[in-house]
């Protein structure tokens, strides 16, 4: 019977041990949130998708396009602030918080690395550069066929010829869709009024475009 008692003195203790850990953990539990600026200028900037990370727990976010941030932290957490091109910030938690709610404007400095100058050539030196350049065989025949390779009538035709690749594909439908919402919402303009349309109907003329077609 004295066992049975102990055995639920000590398992009621062992709950409400567990319990106000529970609550002292809860109240320790903050939300972080605040900007991320570049204060290396007077004028202060957002710096976006910089990376708030909480140091020994693996675990963070990132700032948004304006430079805003907000995680759930403990007091006490040391938080690093990295970006690229940036240097890094650490920033650690109050943990003397009365509020469960904390904000911060942290200023970033930028930190430049100046790489030294690459000079790339297609030989391993200045030597065999010279040596492959003097014994380069510039021929008659191959000035003839560099001439007709950038002859006009041969880029126009390949111009025309060859097809657009994806890339070229995807600049010309962002071209043509950015075009079309410059005037959203409103009558596009009509080149019956556009002096420039009319010069080049004029220049077309007198050129006898219209005719050749």
């Amino acid at each position: 019977m004295k066992t049975r008692i102990f055995l639920f003195f000590f398992g009621c203790f062992s709950i409400f041990a567990q319990l106000a850990s529970a609550q002292k953990s809860d109240t320790d539990l903050i939300q972080f949130s605040g900007m991320v600026l570049d204060g290396t200028d007077e004028q202060l900037i957002p710096v976006p998708y910089t990376n708030v990370l909480v140091k020994g727990e693996g675990r963070g976010t990132y700032s948004d396009f304006s430079g805003f941030f907000s995680i759930v932290l403990r007091k006490g957490d040391v938080v690093e602030f990295s970006a690229v091109g940036y240097k890094t910030v650490d920033f650690q938690i109050p943990d003397s918080l009365t509020d469960n709610r904390y904000s911060l404007v942290q200023l970033m400095t930028r930190d430049t690395f100046n790489l030294p100058t690459a000079v790339i050539f297609p030989w391993p030196s200045r030597e065999h550069f010279k040596l492959e350049f003097l014994a380069m065989d510039v021929s008659s025949e191959m000035q003839q066929r560099a001439v007709e390779n950038i002859a006009q009538e041969n880029l126009s035709r390949m111009r025309n010829d060859v097809r657009m690749d994806g890339n070229e594909n995807a600049d010309y439908y962002l071209r043509k869709q950015a075009s079309s919402y410059y005037y959203i919402g409103q009558t596009p303009p009509m080149n019956i009024f556009n002096p420039i349309a009319w010069k080049q109907f004029f220049d077309a003329w007198k050129r006898g475009d219209f005719k050749k077609k």
